[in-house]
């Protein structure tokens, strides 16, 4: 079976095919970073519109790259939310209309599940059941995984996400967009010891988070710094403070996710780990993870990197897995801004 995933929830055009008998036979990912740059974030407007340049030229590239022709084609997946509304109908739009003129079944792909079933595409994959770390966007969550739509959210971020956190951190210490990707990298620079942030929520019982009063002590912490900076009559903030601020922030929100993750595992007994979105990516987050699933004596899982930024892939094989169970959206065009996991179907 051979399923198109399209991805478009947000600022990357993704188009994918995956075989269940080949593997992923072709990737095709536009990023719209540049054209968002300017303005210090995502345009809902201006990606809706992008998406609807790029994504049949995409589609067309895809097909070409896998040897193939819509008769090979079994289905197609598209994301249906959680994302930018208009983003979303774009890919949804074209996908079930590509379906209904080509006549094979389509289906929406809940964002998230894609994301935490990414690791999925790699050789090593974990076995179910497994405990989901997903820290996409405007998502921080902690899953319990039975296998495909059997999902129980053990926690999950009460205000700012994760990587909403780092991207407005980012903008504080005067980083441009993507900020997150840059923080890390500044961070690199940084000295540990010289600042020492909050984790937020682990002085109490659950799984939860919240990093908002986490980005508060930054901008905080960077006032005090430009004020000293002032009176010594320094033009600005030097680049070391700079990268020791970031570096005290970064800590912070892995140490906190790590805590959260071991509580996790003590509560359930599940010492496999999926760690997936766009700051999975993270080089600090994957050593302080990796040290602590050792401590664990258990095992973590990652997409690669290419794959933990929005992409078609995942979606396809999501939509693999559930349109060979026979799952099949009817003709109406839905979309779903808002779309909580433990909401989806199981097969």
């Amino acid at each position: 079976m051979r399923v198109i995933g399209i991805e478009t929830s947000c600022d990357e055009t993704g188009i994918a095919i995956y075989c269940d008998e080949q593997g992923l036979m072709a990737h095709q990912l536009y990023s719209q970073v540049k054209l968002h740059a300017d303005y210090g974030g995502v345009v809902p407007e201006l990606a809706s519109r992008d998406h609807v340049r790029k994504i049949i030229p995409l589609i067309k590239a895809a097909l070409v790259e896998a040897g193939c022709t819509k008769d090979d084609i079994d289905g197609i997946a598209y994301t249906t939310g959680p994302g930018l509304v208009g983003a979303l109908m774009v890919g949804a739009t074209v996908g079930r209309s590509l379906a209904y003129a080509w006549d094979i079944p389509a289906l929406g792909i809940n964002h998230m599940e894609g994301h935490m079933l990414a690791p999925m595409l790699e050789e090593h994959t974990p076995d179910f059941p497994f405990l989901a770390m997903l820290v996409s966007g405007g998502h921080t969550q902690i899953v319990r995984v039975g296998g495909i739509g059997q999902y129980e959210l053990l926690g999950e971020s009460v205000d700012d996400a994760a990587g909403e956190a780092f991207d407005k951190t980012a903008k504080l210490l005067g980083l441009d967009y993507p900020g997150g990707p840059r923080l890390s990298a500044l961070a690199e620079k940084g000295v540990a010891g010289r600042y020492r942030f909050p984790r937020p929520m682990t002085d109490r019982p659950g799984l939860d988070f919240s990093f908002s009063g986490l980005k508060t002590f930054a901008a905080n912490t960077i006032a005090k710094e430009k004020k000293l900076a002032e009176e010594a009559g320094a033009d600005g903030v030097d680049e070391q403070t700079r990268a020791d601020i970031a570096f005290a922030f970064q800590d912070a929100v892995v140490d906190t996710i790590s805590i959260k993750l071991r509580r996790a595992i003590k509560a359930t007994g599940i010492k496999r780990l999926v760690v997936a979105g766009g700051v999975s990516a993270n080089k600090y987050l994957r050593i302080k993870l990796a040290e602590m699933m050792d401590k664990q004596n258990g095992e973590v899982f990652y997409p690669r990197i290419e794959f933990c930024t929005d992409n078609g892939a995942m979606i396809a094989y999501a939509g693999l897995q559930r349109l060979r169970h026979g799952g099949d959206d009817s003709l109406e065009i839905i979309v779903r801004p808002r779309w909580p996991l433990d909401q989806m179907d199981a097969i």
